[in-house]
């Protein structure tokens, strides 16, 4: 047995992570409270969370939780086909249907688990998958795991996505996000969606980082584009802008009827909590009210502030309202000494760095919420300032 297990010895590999700046570790924290976190005596101000309406410690979240919990408990006892699906749960996915304008909608225990799911129970061998190049692990992990054909086009590149579809063979799927997580910039969806119609395939669209903070009723960027209705698979998560826990697909009745019987990250896994549900339903009606409208103001507004701030340093970044807004700073070393600066300052901005993003492209990826102050925004500005130019 001895002899086994030395034969999985990972030392090397875990000092490989150490000397190359990637090595990663959890680091729990005590307390959240709205934007501020603390941990171990200290207190920082949060600028990587993506609860970006602020809801995941809100009033309303508390409230429809402890109901939810009052009123069914805590977990929801099996997987869905067994006895897992409860009304809370058929509630929440016919709320989601009407909110994305499609005739269904198939909750899942994450985003990741949704494109685990959908793609390889749509696509198999002597198919074609199409995905940008900057698109989600999650994507392009279910794409490998479908068996299908992977074409990658660079990034936003439409005459080489086009060139694509022309070879393309079997069954077509185009996959994007709307508004990439690690860059903050958009996918032309208008040109993707009259090629996808143009060569017949189906188009995928992420809206992970778009839906609660974009479009009409916070419905996503193929909604504010008005292209929503040709979107055949509206993929997003229920764990950013909602504040809580989960993914969807929304799509046809027939597509969500086939995921039911063949997409086995739903099949083989046990019910999300029915109380989540619960909370979810009432979550996503505020998301559509006016206070949501309130609320995508505020972080369009901060954003902008943002952007600002960082134009002054010398930081471009993507038009638009998105809340993502990266620092790229180039190799590990150099994002890993910023981070924690800034840390050091009071601000918890993580960088991220290989394998998320490509190698000499580590960054700061600083997120903002409807909850953050003008006056933290920025203070966060001048102490990036000063560790850019303590560095040089």
């Amino acid at each position: 047995m001895q002899e086994h297990t030395e034969s999985w010895d990972i030392t090397a590999q875990l000092d490989e992570l150490r000397t190359q700046g990637l090595w990663r570790e959890l680091r729990p924290l005590d307390e959240l409270n709205g934007v501020i976190v603390r941990a171990d005596g200290r207190e920082w101000i949060n600028f990587s969370s993506n609860d970006y309406l602020g809801l995941a410690q809100s009033i309303e979240m508390k409230q429809s939780l402890a109901e939810g919990i009052a009123k069914y408990g805590g977990g929801s006892g099996a997987s869905r086909l067994v006895c897992g699906t409860h009304r809370a749960h058929a509630d929440l996915e016919e709320a989601l249907a009407d909110f994305k304008g499609t005739a269904g909608a198939l909750t899942f225990s994450s985003g990741f688990a949704v494109a685990l799911g959908t793609i390889p129970a749509l696509m198999g061998a002597g198919d074609t998958i199409i995905l940008d190049k900057l698109c989600h692990a999650s994507l392009v992990d279910a794409a490998r795991l479908s068996g299908a054909t992977i074409r990658v086009f660079p990034h936003n590149h439409l005459e080489k996505l086009e060139r694509l579809l022309q070879t393309a063979k079997g069954r077509v799927l185009i996959a994007t996000e709307s508004i990439f997580c690690m860059d903050r910039d958009a996918a032309p969806l208008r040109e993707i969606a009259e090629l996808k119609a143009r060569y017949g395939a189906w188009l995928l669209v992420d809206e992970a980082h778009a839906v609660g903070v974009l479009g009409p009723q916070g419905r996503g960027l193929a909604a504010a584009l008005g292209v929503d209705q040709q979107v055949d698979l509206h993929l997003g998560t229920l764990s950013k802008a909602f504040g809580l826990s989960g993914g969807y697909l929304a799509a046809s009745r027939q597509v969500i009827d086939l995921l039911i019987n063949r997409a086995r990250s739903f099949i083989y896994s046990t019910a999300p909590p029915i109380h989540l549900a619960h909370a979810l339903g009432f979550i996503l009606n505020l998301v559509r009210s006016e206070k949501g409208d309130a609320l995508r103001s505020q972080v369009r507004n901060h954003a902008m502030q943002t952007q600002a701030l960082l134009a002054e340093i010398g930081i471009a970044s993507p038009p638009g309202p998105a809340a993502i807004l990266p620092v790229i700073l180039g190799e590990a070393s150099r994002a890993l000494e910023i981070s924690a600066r800034l840390r050091a300052d009071g601000f918890l901005i993580p960088c991220i760095r290989y394998p998320t993003v490509a190698r000499g492209s580590a960054r700061l990826r600083i997120t903002v919420s409807a909850l953050h102050s003008s006056a933290q925004i920025h203070s966060l500005g001048s102490a990036l300032r000063e560790a850019l130019e303590l560095q040089g």
